[in-house]
């Protein structure tokens, strides 16, 4: 099921990045942990795009910020020091303000493991699934988007792991411009990228409404240039 529905969503909107797979969990995954820490867990969204890895707090220790969004069970202790250092310093550049921080969305439900992995190899319903899009497939997902959910989705700032929360918290699909620290740890971050979460648990339903207005924006684009 998930394969042909990755097929889809890479067919229907042209994507060089596969869709990811994220999947909250407290048992342990069947799936390989990643050999290393990474320097923050953005960087498992393209090892994700790649192959299916298990990790959990430890995995994240490097990015405070990431554990803080994901609410990850087992983090070090040092890990709130390491946040209120980072925390004060964007402050102190006036980056961010206290009243932002806490705004920023964090997984309402803590679990012990998160599992990235290709879309097309996931055996089970992913919590959410990132695309990474440019601006023309962003125009669809939008549109489509806004059918599914009856809303227009938010296009949010930093951080970018924000995106995660914001989409498993609310239940509804969400953009992120992501963040100058996403943009120095991901390579396929280009600025023209605009990074989507798509619930899990309605995944169907936004890929055959994607299937759709990829189908209508081409014949009306065709129609348009013919017409200019």
């Amino acid at each position: 099921m998930y394969s042909d529905l990755s097929n889809k969503l890479t067919g229907a909107l042209a994507l060089t990045q596969p869709p990811v797979a994220i999947t909250f969990g407290d048992d342990a995954s069947n799936a390989p942990e990643p050999e290393q820490a990474v320097p923050a867990g953005c960087s498992f969204w393209e090892i994700g795009a790649k192959q299916t890895v298990s990790t959990h707090a430890a995995h994240h220790q490097h990015c405070s910020i990431g554990v803080h969004t994901h609410n990850l069970q087992g983090a070090a202790a040092s890990q709130g020091a390491e946040l209120e250092t980072a925390l004060g310093a964007m402050t102190g550049l006036g980056y961010v303000t206290g009243d932002e921080v806490a705004q920023i969305p964090v997984m309402g439900k803590n679990h012990s493991n998160v599992t990235y992995g290709p879309l097309n190899e996931a055996q089970n319903q992913p919590t959410l699934v990132l695309v990474v899009a440019d601006a023309a497939q962003s125009l669809t997902l939008t549109e489509a988007v806004t059918r599914v959910d009856g809303q227009a989705p938010p296009a949010m700032g930093r951080p970018a792991c924000a995106l995660v929360p914001q989409v498993v918290n609310s239940g509804a699909a969400a953009a992120s411009l992501g963040c100058c620290g996403a943009r120095a740890y991901m390579d396929s971050l280009k600025s023209n990228i605009v990074l989507w979460g798509l619930p899990g648990d309605r995944l169907e339903q936004y890929v055959s409404t994607i299937e759709t207005m990829s189908s209508a924006n081409s014949i009306l684009t065709n129609f348009h240039t013919k017409r200019r």
